[in-house]
């Protein structure tokens, strides 16, 4: 299940051409067995991919907003906003540019259930989860929360 996708480029010179579409999601962490780092990466089945949960801006709604109430949506849980992380630029299927700001976030409530966007989710470790990751873009991602866990800012146990 899954499939992993190499990305042409990142598409920022069409940016300006096109309605940009906005997104926010996050990067859901945890201290697993051993004390390992785990991330949450989620799959969905319109697409056959593994990904981080995140989704569109409603009109009106802040990026924030829009980056806990996706990842809600998506995986059932209920998060507390982190540190942002690096964001993600490129070309989406529809063919228009899209942006993409992240947050790291940690669960305070909610359990996960299969949903339309979402059939499953699995908690891995950083290594496990860079070679299940489908996308370049979210490998990047990853490694901008893996800085940001190492620079001082480890993550709360």
């Amino acid at each position: 299940m899954g499939r992993r996708v190499t990305e042409a480029g990142d598409g920022m010179a069409a940016m300006s051409t096109s309605t940009l579409v906005r997104a926010a999601g996050g990067v859901v962490w945890r201290v697993g067995e051993n004390t390992r780092l785990e991330v949450l990466i989620v799959h969905r089945p319109k697409y056959d991919d593994w990904s981080f949960p995140k989704g569109k801006l409603d009109p009106g709604e802040g990026d924030e907003q829009c980056a806990v109430r996706e990842v809600e949506e998506e995986t059932g849980l209920r998060c507390v906003l982190g540190h942002e992380l690096a964001g993600t630029s490129y070309i989406d299927r529809k063919g228009r540019p899209k942006v993409v700001r992240y947050w790291e976030m940690t669960v305070s409530g909610g359990e996960f259930a299969p949903n339309d966007e979402v059939d499953v989710v699995q908690w891995l470790t950083v290594d496990e989860a860079d070679h299940l990751l489908s996308y370049d873009r979210d490998r990047a991602l990853l490694g901008s929360f893996v800085s940001f866990a190492q620079v001082g800012s480890t993550p709360r146990r």
